[in-house]
């Protein structure tokens, strides 16, 4: 009886420690600083800017350079969860510029949305 339960507590201390680490992998964040080559795609064409990422816990800054011009961004890495955004100055008039997307180790992918949802598309991105 006693070898029993001495089992049973056994298998119940591995199923829990099993299930701590699988939550701890879960909740790992992901690290974007770097320099990152992204290839988007919208209803006005295709481009493929140079961005370059900051990343201090979840507070997100960065550069990006392209065709439509450079701006400097902010925005926030939740989990694998990313998002950041910034204004252009395209032949004098202010664009804003909305990323998000999930982060999958060294690449990227998801939504850009530009001039208020007026136009949108995709976006790939490759850490260099």
């Amino acid at each position: 009886m006693q070898a029993q339960m001495a089992r049973r507590w056994f298998t119940l201390a591995m199923v829990a420690l099993v299930m701590t680490a699988v939550a701890a992998g879960r909740a790992q964040t992901v690290d974007v600083t770097g320099d990152w080559l992204f290839s988007v795609e919208t209803g006005m064409g295709s481009g493929s800017p140079a961005i370059s990422f900051k990343q201090d816990g979840e507070k997100l800054t960065g550069t990006y350079n392209g065709q439509l011009g450079s701006a400097n961004f902010t925005g926030t890495v939740k989990g694998t969860a990313i998002q950041f955004s910034f204004t252009l100055d395209a032949q004098g008039q202010q664009v804003d510029v909305n990323y998000t997307g999930t982060v999958d180790g060294t690449s990227m992918k998801g939504a850009v949305a530009m001039a208020g949802g007026q136009l949108s598309g995709t976006f790939t991105g490759t850490k260099k």
